[in-house]
């Protein structure tokens, strides 16, 4: 009888403590197509949003992030921005949505992640693409979770035929040249900025100097070897230094921040850009910002 009673007793506390595991595990999350409603879904990501607005029926995106409100840092119009609803980033807000699916950076903080899944929410994270098969992988994998497939493959359709109108240049009409982003340091080659300007027969004249991802250039460096190009993303005092007017051999431009952070329509654009820097390039002499300061 004592041995019956222990082996009860044991098997009691081994439910009650399977019990106990299981309210402190992480839900599983649902499936948003379970009920063959189409999912819902809120952006955290920037780089995200341009892609969704346009693969996504409007009434599947609760909202998105606050950057692409902000004309210095959306990879979007920002007026088409304006017409959705956004949040801030903060796990109660995106929890007071309720998305079937939370689309986040790679780089969201543990901590957010951690509260929504616990909430049983989905959370798709997603980084940065090197390269431009990357960013079409990308936009087949948003596509793949909107059940919107056929608007993905436009999507990679329109960038794939707009690439194809940008011939690649001759390398014997190559150019050095330099991306000045903000903070004042420079891109590595193996990013999807430096795959553009390959394209168009840009040399990277930071990696000459023997400077890789990240590497930060000063005004003076600048000024000393000076690259047949600099595209200036940022904005710090050496960047926007008059003293750069005076580098009668260089050409210098514009090249904004939001055409070379992200991936999917930003890659036209960027494109586009170049395609407007390089024919100034050729058709003006070098000798300042006052050539091309957009």
């Amino acid at each position: 009888m004592r041995a019956d009673r222990i082996r009860k007793g044991r098997a009691i506390a081994g439910l009650f403590g399977a019990a106990v595991l299981a309210s402190c595990a992480v839900p599983a999350p649902p499936d948003p197509n379970a009920n063959g409603a189409a999912p819902t879904f809120v952006s955290l990501n920037p780089c995200i949003d341009a892609m969704l607005v346009e693969i996504a029926a409007s009434d599947q995106i609760l909202a998105l992030s606050h950057y692409s409100r902000d004309p210095g840092s959306s990879s979007m119009d920002p007026d088409v921005a304006a017409g959705f609803a956004y949040t801030g980033g903060t796990a109660e807000e995106v929890l007071a949505l309720q998305p079937d699916i939370v689309l986040a950076s790679s780089f969201i903080a543990p901590t957010t992640r951690t509260a929504l899944e616990r909430a049983g929410l989905r959370v798709e994270t997603f980084g940065s693409p090197a390269a431009v098969p990357q960013s079409l992988a990308q936009i087949r994998e948003l596509a793949a979770l909107t059940g919107r497939e056929a608007e993905g493959e436009a999507l990679v359709e329109r960038i794939s035929d707009a690439l194809a109108q940008f011939p690649s240049v001759p390398a014997d009409q190559s150019v050095t040249a330099m991306l000045w982003q903000p903070g004042q340091i420079v891109p590595g080659e193996a990013t999807l900025v430096w795959e553009h300007f390959a394209r168009f027969g840009l040399v990277n004249h930071a990696a000459s100097m023997g400077l890789g991802q990240a590497g930060f250039v000063s005004l003076e460096t600048v000024l000393a070897n000076p690259p047949d190009l600099l595209l200036i993303a940022g904005d710090q005092p050496g960047q926007t230094h008059p003293l750069l007017s005076q580098l009668d051999q260089t050409f210098v431009a514009r090249f904004e921040p939001n055409l070379f952070y992200c991936g999917g329509p930003s890659i036209i654009r960027a494109q586009e850009r170049l395609t407007e820097i390089r024919e100034a390039f050729m058709t003006n002499p070098p000798g300042g910002i006052t050539h091309d300061a957009r």
